[in-house]
């Protein structure tokens, strides 16, 4: 059985503040759509997936995204991103045949279809489970079987709520391109040594990241 990813994506304007030290604010809107287009992209391009749920009030990110091949739900409980992932998740449920949903953070842009692949193929063994990201602290993918609800628990330290709320933690080797979220200076760093897509390549480039221009070329789909 496929899956349905649903990502949430913030309006640009208020995206990825935390990225400030290495990205000014005319720059990070940029960074962020970037972020999701490579993420979006490769997901898309995932054996396992059957389609992508965008949640985002944002219409630039709205008009890009659905050119990928997205499908845009409006956010519109507008009250923080476990609401948003909910929304998109009844969205999903309600249009159409149970189908399994997995929530996937719009920050990935090293991320690879093959990898991926892996991580859904893990999570299809459980009603429910997730992910953690790089650091070890946060969530990058919490998945549900068809007839389970999807009760996200994104934010700070949610590893720990995920695990607490009875979703089985994926412990996996060689998909740390799932695992790689940006959120600050550091983490950019660690996807462009990773290699990230194309549009985070080019994007990241009008950055002064010293010493990793060259990785920034490579592929990230």
């Amino acid at each position: 059985m496929q899956w349905t990813l649903v990502i949430p994506l913030k309006p640009l304007a208020r995206a990825k503040s935390r990225l400030s030290d290495t990205a000014h604010d005319g720059v990070r809107p940029g960074l962020a759509l970037a972020f999701a287009q490579d993420t979006v992209a490769a997901a898309l391009a995932c054996p396992a997936v059957a389609d992508v749920v965008v949640v985002t009030d944002d219409p630039l990110a709205g008009r890009e995204l659905a050119a990928l091949g997205a499908r845009i739900v409006p956010d519109s409980p507008r009250a923080g991103l476990n609401a948003a992932l909910a929304h998109g998740a009844a969205a999903v449920r309600a249009a159409g045949p149970a189908r399994r949903l997995a929530a996937l953070n719009a920050d990935l842009p090293a991320l690879r279809p093959a990898e991926l692949t892996r991580v859904l193929d893990a999570a299809a063994e459980f009603p429910r489970a997730f992910l953690a990201d790089a650091a070890g602290i946060g969530t990058t993918l919490l998945a549900a079987a068809p007839d389970q609800e999807l009760r996200p628990a994104f934010g700070t330290a949610s590893r720990i709520r995920h695990r607490e709320s009875g979703a089985v933690e994926l412990r996996l080797d060689a998909v740390l391109s799932v695992r790689q979220d940006v959120d600050t200076g550091d983490d950019l760093r660690a996807a462009l040594a990773l290699g990230v897509g194309p549009r985070t390549a080019r994007a990241a480039a009008r950055l002064l990241v010293p010493g990793q221009q060259g990785a920034a070329d490579g592929p990230g789909q």
